[in-house]
């Protein structure tokens, strides 16, 4: 049976070759084990929704967190797209999830939920993962693991997940599948779009029907990225022109993950010179002043503090923490001796293998035919949009389309360029995470992406 089988299906013939699937697996109840009833403080959805564990490594009990989201019935068919937040170290369902691109959003009082009218599941059927283990309510029996996390084994893990749970619900095993994330995404993505592609290539190996990947304000290059991050900075007044040209001198050949000591100084100086503001997004408001840019050098790169905090993610940690909240996403069964939190100290300061640069990765899946668009919002200062497009820039795409104005109601919503293999999305005054400070003009971005179509003129 291939993808084509289900073009033009009605909503209802759907659904019962989905259960004839299902039954013809036998594989029924295994999914009716992790359907997810209502959570506490929901309102009522007309979709499904599913949550629970898929074991990657049964010698050393590393295990992945999921929560499926459906689209509504009358949405089906509709692809699958896996969504990854970055860090490393944060929880795709603290911050996509609950923040961006799921259906539905935390109130401030940790206790009730309402509905996203932009949630991405509107169009697509969304796979959310904490990845690695360590992150969110994954773990892993074999405390070592947190300390040992790195690109590869993420990589690995999420592609022994994928194999296992496309068995779990074979019923998204032919539809299209497509990879989506943000941030230190920028290298889950790609490098999970390379795994699953070579191995399907591979006689012995599951075949994953991925039609192609989108990321946004994603980590890419670390030579890029440093260069237009300084540039970004010193052309938006955030730094002097002496801080700019120190930190051009010491930073731009080092490695992001693990700089020289005249970088971090020239990075402290930039962290001081900046002072209290939000760097994921400069014309916002951070959520209060007690928490500066200075005081949280806990990220991946040290002059950035990893989670997005105009008190959002307060919210969540009130909800995920909630016993009752557990219990209807079947997740924390082991009694996880910490609680949960939006990002990973342990995780993302142990990072292990971090490579400098995804965009030979982009150079062998551009030339495979893979579908890849990029996008960034403009008000980001962490990997802001001069950064994507130095390493496009890099590499050296033949352009399909030149760079234009796309709108929104008759209202420009940014900028687009379209090369032969990746289009480039802008998102004019969105920050670091685009579906949170501009949620109707992501999922425009969204339905674009899943159409191949450019933006609307």
């Amino acid at each position: 049976m291939g993808i084509s089988t289900f073009t033009g299906m009605s909503p209802m013939l759907w659904l019962l070759l989905s259960l004839s699937v299902q039954l013809r697996c036998g594989l029924s109840a295994d999914q009716e084990s992790d359907r997810i009833g209502q959570l506490p403080g929901q309102p009522d959805v007309a979709f499904a929704q599913y949550s629970g564990y898929v074991t990657v490594d049964p010698r050393r009990g590393r295990a992945l967190f999921y929560w499926l989201v459906e689209a509504p019935p009358a949405a089906q068919p509709a692809p699958l797209v896996l969504w990854l937040n970055g860090g490393p170290g944060c929880s795709s369902v603290g911050y996509g999830a609950s923040e961006e691109i799921g259906p539905f959003r935390i109130r401030p009082d940790g206790w009730t939920l309402d509905v996203n009218p932009y949630a991405w599941n509107n169009v697509a059927n969304l796979l959310f993962l904490e990845s690695p283990a360590g992150v969110g309510f994954s773990y892993s029996n074999t405390s070592m693991d947190l300390y040992t996390a790195g690109d590869m084994r993420t990589a690995m893990d999420a592609h022994a997940f994928l194999v296992d749970w496309f068995q779990r619900f074979p019923q998204y095993k032919y539809r299209d599948f497509y990879i989506a994330g943000e941030s230190y995404a920028g290298h889950y993505v790609p490098q999970l779009s390379q795994l699953i592609y070579r191995r399907n290539k591979g006689i012995q190996n599951p075949f994953i029907n991925l039609k192609g990947f989108m990321v946004g304000n994603a980590v890419t290059d670390d030579y890029h990225d440093y260069l237009g991050t300084f540039e970004y900075w010193w052309t938006h007044g955030l730094i002097s022109d002496g801080t700019y040209h120190d930190l051009n001198a010491t930073c731009n050949l080092q490695s992001s993950e693990h700089p020289s000591v005249e970088c971090v100084k020239n990075l402290n100086a930039a962290s001081a010179e900046q002072g209290n503001i939000d760097p994921y997004s400069i014309y916002t408001q951070p959520c209060n002043s007690t928490r500066s840019l200075k005081s949280s050098l806990n990220g991946r790169y040290p002059w950035m503090s990893r989670a997005y905090d105009p008190c959002t993610d307060r919210y969540t940690k009130v909800y995920y923490n909630r016993p009752e909240v557990q219990r209807a996403l079947h997740a924390n069964v082991t009694g996880i001796q910490y609680p949960w939190d939006t990002c990973s100290d342990i995780v993302g300061n142990y990072w292990a293998d971090s490579p400098r640069s995804m965009l030979p990765i982009y150079q062998e899946l551009i030339a495979a035919g893979l579908r890849i668009w990029m996008f960034s919002g403009d008000t980001d200062a962490v990997v802001p949009v001069t950064a994507t497009r130095y390493s496009i820039d890099a590499l050296n795409l033949q352009t399909l389309i030149s760079w234009y104005p796309w709108y929104d109601k008759g209202k420009v919503g940014g900028w687009s360029q379209v090369y032969k293999g990746l289009t480039f999305v802008t998102i004019m005054g969105a920050g670091h995470e685009v579906p949170l400070h501009h949620p109707r003009q992501a999922i425009i971005l969204f339905r674009q992406f899943l159409k191949n179509r450019p933006m609307p003129r």
